[in-house]
Parts: structure tokens; sequence; C-alpha cells
């Protein structure tokens, strides 16, 4: 198993990578299929597209602005194209209009309101966030369909690619690379036998694909792109769009902790970072998915801080997140980071694991306790579900992003202060976070119809 640090940590939009980033992804991809099919097929009537949407996207799509993306992604847009743009120019524009233009001569109708079906009935059994696109005849008579899932992270999967897919998405066999590890047990023997540290394995391989000037390159972009979200979220006031009429916190909290610094902790700072990202995602605004947009201020927040309040040089900077990609790739190989999948505990969760690592490891960790801060992270995580309120990437989640990070920095203490030698492994801890995934309510795993979800409406 091989995933590119770069294909882990991906430039986007919000509020979510599996149900705003995907479903663009696959919109868009669905539309080379019927500019293909319209080159060879010219028609004098004009067709139209529909796109139906299953089980969690149907659930929550209207909160998670999922609508809104396959629009976009129908229309020619791609999470990093997005962010260039007037993102309410481009939806406001896009939404309204009644058909997309194809060629000069070709045009397909699509109106949002009617062509987008929210299907809560029907789930396709091969994943929970499935979505049905068609092409269709003046008669409804289908002329094309294809079926996409969004796998978590921005990935997606189509119907002929799913059962092959080694959870949750298709990477390339590890075998073609100098350090080959598939798990953690792997991972810390390649690491004792070949003295090489986490990062260092995982640069080797990386520049198996990339000139490692280039890798470094786009490290920094990732980087940059992290740290511009953290300071954007810490500038902005108001009020997050949805209904809930959730207050922007971030900006109060860093100023009042500035205000007085002698009476502030780690835990203040990470959480205040944390929210900052996690309320730029929930406005829709650029984020990177880290390993997912809802767990997106995990990983950033603790880097930030590094960076902030310990000069984290940029070479530490470029081995935290290669060393956070590859714990990352660990568990999206071996369990999930999808919260339709197996709830919070694989986005928050995975995203405490990635950053106690990483943290670890510029704080001079050895691998084994590298490893160790990585499975005490996940471990307390074990169990959290997956209930947004109202379908929205807000309540709980924005102060989640803060507790993971102080979950990943305590973490990182705390295995630096013993030898490494720990009771679970993190191959185990993963194992017990996919069962607990599989065991877990359908209610709980981001279809709004559970937890805190129900409990805000009832009160």
């Amino acid at each position: 198993m091989f995933i590119s640090v770069l294909d882990l940590f991906k430039v986007g939009v919000g509020p979510s990578s599996s149900h705003t980033m995907g479903p663009m992804v696959a919109a868009n991809d669905f539309m080379t299929h019927v500019k293909k099919f319209l080159d060879s097929n010219p028609a004098s009537e004009m067709h139209h597209i529909r796109c139906t949407l299953k089980n969690s996207l149907a659930y929550t799509g209207v909160g998670h602005a999922t609508d809104k993306a396959v629009t976009l992604g129908l229309n020619g847009y791609l999470p990093n194209t997005i962010i260039k743009e007037n993102m309410d120019e481009v939806i406001e524009r896009t939404w309204n209009s009644k058909n997309i233009v194809i060629n000069n001569t070709q045009k397909v109708a699509f109106f949002s309101e009617d062509d987008i079906i929210f299907d809560t009935r029907n789930s396709l059994k091969q994943n929970p966030n499935g979505m049905v696109f068609e092409l269709l005849d003046k008669t409804d008579s289908i002329l094309i369909s294809h079926t996409y899932f969004s796998i978590g992270g921005g990935f997606i999967s189509t119907l002929a690619e799913i059962d092959n897919v080694e959870a949750p998405i298709a990477a390339e066999p590890s075998s073609a690379y100098p350090f080959p590890f598939d798990n953690s047990d792997q991972m810390l023997e390649m690491s004792k036998k070949h003295d090489k540290t986490i990062w260092e394995m995982k640069l080797a391989n990386e520049i198996e694909n990339i000139p490692e000037k280039i890798l470094n390159k786009e490290l920094d972009t990732i980087w940059d792109a992290m740290k511009t979200c953290v300071e954007s979220g810490l500038a902005t006031e108001g009020i997050l769009p949805g209904g809930l009429n959730t207050k922007r916190r971030a900006k109060k909290l860093h100023e009042s902790l500035e205000s007085d610094p002698e009476n502030t902790n780690s835990s203040d700072w990470l959480c205040a970072y944390a929210m900052a990202v996690n309320e730029e995602n929930a406005a829709g605004h650029m984020v990177v998915t880290a390993p997912t947009n809802g767990a997106a201020g995990v990983v950033p927040a603790t880097l930030y801080y590094f960076y902030k309040h310990k000069s984290a040089t940029q070479e530490q900077i470029r081995q935290f997140l290669l060393t956070a990609s590859a714990i990352g790739g660990l568990i999206k190989h071996n369990s999930s980071i999808s919260g339709a999948e197996v709830g919070c505990q694989g986005e928050v969760g995975s995203a405490s694991s990635m950053a106690a690592a990483a943290l670890c490891t510029v704080r001079g960790g050895t691998t084994a306790q590298i490893e160790n801060a990585a499975e005490m992270a996940l471990e307390h995580h074990i169990g959290m579900t997956c209930d947004p309120v109202k379908g929205l990437v807000q309540v709980p989640c924005i102060e989640r992003n803060g507790f993971g990070a102080v979950k990943a920095y305590t973490a990182s203490s705390l295995s630096l202060r013993e030898s490494g030698e720990h009771l679970i492994s993190l191959d185990q801890c993963i194992a017990a976070m996919k069962r607990t995934g599989l065991d877990m309510s359908t209610k709980y795993k981001e279809t709004s119809l559970g937890g805190l979800a129900v409990s805000f409406i009832e009160c």
C-alpha cells in the first residue's frame, strides 16, 4: 500500500471532504462521460441530467452543501479550482441556471432544485456515501448512468472499483517502494533494521514518484494553506451559514489569550487554532483535508502551535507532514477515515493520531515513542459518533477539533516521558476502531438521526 502525502493532504473547500469535495469530483467526472456520449451521439433534442444522493449524502446533504457541490462539479468546477473564484457568485449563477453548456452547439438541461434527488429510502450496500448520475432523454429513458461513492478525504470510487478498493481507497502496491510498510509493526521493524525515522522512510517512498525538490515545494504549499486557514479564522467574526446561528468564537478567544499570555496554556492556544480552521471549513472556505474536512483543524492547529510557540523550522514542518501522512495512510489502509462509515473516531480520531505522531517526531521522539503517541491519541477517540446537529459541520465538530488537538499534544508529551513500550499496539487500536465502526448504528454515522442531532431538536 502506498498513499502519497500529496493525496492525503489536499487543498479544497468546506464543509466536508466526503459530502462536498467528493460529490463535486464525482459530478465533474460524470460530465466527461456525458461529453463523450454526446460527441458520439449528437442529439437534436435537449437531454437532461439527474443526480440521486443516497443514505448519508441524502440525510445530511443540504447541511453539508452536497447539492451545491454537485451543481458546481457538473458545471466544470473542482475543489482546487473553485477556491480561486468568487464562491458565492459562482454558486448563485450555477444554482439558478436551467442548463449546462457542453459545447458550441449542445446543452443539457439541469436545474438543481428539481434534478437533485435526496433518496433516504434506497441505500447502496457498498458504501453509505453513494450517488447515481444519469443522462436522460425527453421521455426519461436512461442514456447513460454512473454510480459513485465518496469514500472519505475527497476520494471517490466507481461502482466497478468499489469491491476492489482496499479500505477505503485504491492504492499502489507497496512492493514497488523502498520501505513498503502496510502496518505499524512493519513500520517499527523497518525503522529499527535500517536506522531510519518514519519521516525518512516516507520521504524515500515519495521520491520514487516525484523529485525531492518538487515534493518539498508541494509540502510547503500544503503548510502555507494550513497556516492561511488558521490565520483567516483567527481574523474573522460573524455568524456561520446554515441556520443554527452558530457564532464564530476563535477570534475573540485568541484575542483573550493574547491579552493575558501569563494565564494561558497549550490547550488554550490549540483550541483557538483548531476552532479557527473549522470555522473556516463550516463557512465553506478553503481548508486542507487532514485527513478530512470535518477533522481539518487538528493537524494544522498542532503544527501551527509548534511553529508559533516553539519556532519550528521549515525542515521540521516537512518532517511533521510526512510523519502525519504515514500514520494517516496506515489508518486509511487498514480501517477508514469516513464519518459515514465508522463515525467521528475515523475523522477526528485519525487526525489526532496523525498529529500526535508528527508532534512527537519534531520534539525528538524515537520511532517507538511516535507509534505510542499515535496509538494513545486514537485510543481515546474509540467509539466517538458522528452526529452533526442539523447536518452541519458545526456542532459538535468545531469544538471537537480543539479537543482532538489537545489530545494529540497530551499523547505526544506522555509518550516522550516513557520508553515507547505499551500494551496495545497502533495496529490493534486501528483494528478496534474499525470493528467499533462496523458495530455502530447508522444513526451515529453522519446521518443526523441520533445523538446530539436528535437531542438538540427535542430541546
